[in-house]
């Protein structure tokens, strides 16, 4: 029989994970030992390795496997029947649930990144580079001025700034109780539908860019009439709501 792992060694691999992504994000990799998490988890350092052959293969874990899952749902996300608008609602949305549920993670990827051995760092980049080109044509296909040939470097800028503008939630968000924070913030939910309207105007403003440059006019793909935007003023509203 091939050597599957048992339900509970699944069980405490995702605890390691989770563990190792709270203290290497908050105390930075180099600063946290095998013993240290083997603590957090409730086992010996040296009992890790049944898991893990080390920190090393701890933060390619986490960050291979992050970049593995972004891509793997982005394709599925974008893949629906529904048409580019909703496709790229459905990516936003994905995004910002990332963002907001995983933000030790973007922390980890931000100052962490360069930690690991090159071929995981090119496995990073290279599904990365997919992702980002996933977004590209489908904002492209979503916003008809940033079709044209000429438009899509404009359209690249737009999703790396998007990007940025939603792995910002380390800073944005306020409370992360992982690492002890106990700063007054939004809601989820209202941080999320904050997250997907700014995400969706700033497209929309690159496409009324294009169309300012080339003196054009007409639909710039924009989503007031879809029901995909997101009102901010009813989140607000809504701040105590449970999380989603």
């Amino acid at each position: 029989m091939p050597n599957v792992p048992s339900a509970s060694g699944l069980a405490r691999r995702d605890q390691i994970r989770r563990e190792a992504a709270r203290l290497f994000a908050a105390r930075g990799f180099l600063g946290v030992g095998v013993d240290e998490i083997g603590k957090a988890v409730g086992i010996s350092g040296p009992g890790l390795y049944r898991h893990f052959a080390g920190k090393d293969a701890m933060l390619a874990d986490l960050l291979v496997g992050i970049s593995e899952r972004l891509l793997e749902e982005g394709r599925r996300r974008a893949g629906g029947n529904e048409g580019p608008a909703a496709a790229l609602d459905a990516l936003i949305g994905g995004h910002v649930d990332f963002a907001l549920d995983d933000r030790d993670l973007i922390t980890l990827h931000d100052r962490e990144l360069l930690n690991l051995r090159d071929e995981d760092r090119r496995t990073v980049r290279r599904l990365q580079r997919a992702y980002v080109e996933l977004w590209v044509e489908v904002v492209r296909q979503a916003f008809p001025p940033l079709a044209a040939a000429t438009a899509e470097p404009v359209a690249r800028a737009a999703v790396h700034a998007v990007f940025g503008l939603i792995n910002s939630t380390p800073h944005s968000h306020g409370p992360n109780p992982a690492q002890g924070d106990e700063r007054a913030g939004l809601t989820r939910d209202t941080m999320a539908a904050l997250l997907r309207d700014l995400a969706h105007g700033a497209f929309s403003a690159a496409a009324d860019s294009v169309v300012a440059d080339t003196g054009t006019h007409g639909d710039t793909g924009t989503h007031a009439d879809t029901g995909t935007h997101a009102d901010v003023s009813s989140a607000a509203a809504t701040a105590d709501a449970a999380r989603a």
